[in-house]
């Protein structure tokens, strides 16, 4: 088994603004894990408000190195692939590295399902008639000619994501509303300091056909959060408090959902019993995702059957995009029936 890995950088079609920051383009590290003629691919993306860097994920990867030379050393002849075995090892190289970690993660099922010659969602017990509808993220946008562009860019999607948190947000949701009346999610991204002002805020979208708000408050203010999640007519969910499975108990009672996002979970194998335990917790569940290739939307994909909505849209929000895009039918991606992830044409090859 050989790892191999290209530091990347995603440039994006608009400048991304959230609340607490704007972007043009993103750092990710595009991974390959090989076995003879078989590749699977991985990535990691580190938007820079989650602290890796290519350099982090690199020193990183140079540590999984030695660990994948010692496992291949024990296992001479490997006709499978345990992956919670080799990702609790991983995971145990080092603090943090979660988008490092996912990188390996998704590797390892995209080469796990070429080797046994089956789709990674078919590996993960997913059923494709029951994908829901993605999402197309629009972030905080004030002038009227690009909003119209972007909510015209985006006509193959059913429903929008759209940012809040600044002093603009009703003048851009009354924006919206003059381009579209397509179903929106709001993503507040941890903007809005006032509790009293969020209930508020959160009854107005409720009128303005929005269906869900992410994360209203700071990650660190769960009182308020819980407070909003009480008071608020739309279900409230926790993105930058919820990052892996141990994070349950911390929201226990202050959200009525979570946004898994396989560059917080370290890949699908936590992400899965991130979404049995949301189950057991009677919690809603968005998978979600950072500015990513087709790489890792496909493998968001892959469990978003199991999941009430899905916000998987990086492809269609970058302009170098390494592989293939996804097909999107009737608001919804497809899944491939190839074995492993279905990505095709890497670096144009």
């Amino acid at each position: 088994m050989i790892l191999t890995y290209q530091p990347y950088d995603l440039a994006l079609r608009y400048p991304f603004r959230i609340a607490l920051m704007s972007r043009t383009s993103t750092p990710i590290v595009l991974v390959q894990l090989s076995i003879g003629a078989l590749t699977g691919f991985g990535e990691a993306s580190m938007p820079p408000y989650l602290g890796e860097t290519h350099n982090s994920v690199c020193q990183f990867l140079e540590l999984a190195k030695r660990y994948v030379f010692n496992y291949m050393s024990k296992h001479t002849i490997l006709q499978t692939i345990d992956i919670e075995i080799i990702m609790r090892e991983i995971d145990d190289l080092a603090e943090g590295n979660k988008a490092a970690k996912a990188a390996i993660d998704m590797a390892l099922h995209d080469l796990k399902g070429k080797m046994e010659g089956l789709p990674v969602w078919q590996i993960l017990g997913s059923n494709p008639d029951k994908m829901p509808l993605t999402t197309c993220t629009i972030g905080i946008e004030t002038d009227p000619s690009v909003l119209k562009q972007k909510i015209e860019d985006a006509a193959e999607f059913h429903v929008l994501k759209i940012k809040l948190g600044s002093e603009d947000d009703e003048k851009l949701v009354n924006l919206i509303r003059q381009f579209t009346d397509k179903p929106l999610y709001v993503d507040a991204n941890q903007g809005w300091s006032d509790v009293n002002l969020a209930i508020d805020r959160a009854h107005w979208l409720a009128e303005k056909g929005v269906v869900l708000i992410e994360q209203p408050m700071l990650k660190t203010d769960l009182d308020g959060n819980g407070k909003v999640t009480e008071a608020s007519p739309l279900p409230i969910f926790a993105d930058e408090s919820f990052q892996r499975l141990s994070d349950f108990d911390k929201i226990q009672g202050v959200f009525d959902g979570i946004n898994i996002k396989l560059m917080k979970s370290t890949g699908l194998c936590e992400a899965q019993k991130m979404v049995k335990e949301a189950r057991r917790r009677d919690l809603k569940i968005m998978i979600g995702c950072m500015s990513e290739t087709s790489c890792g939307i496909l493998a968001g994909a892959a469990l978003a059957p199991q999941c009430d909505f899905a916000d998987l849209d990086g492809p269609w929000l970058i302009a170098n995009n390494p592989f293939e895009p996804p097909i999107l039918r009737g608001g919804k991606i497809q899944l491939p029936n190839t074995a492993g992830l279905g990505i095709s044409n890497f670096m144009g090859h």
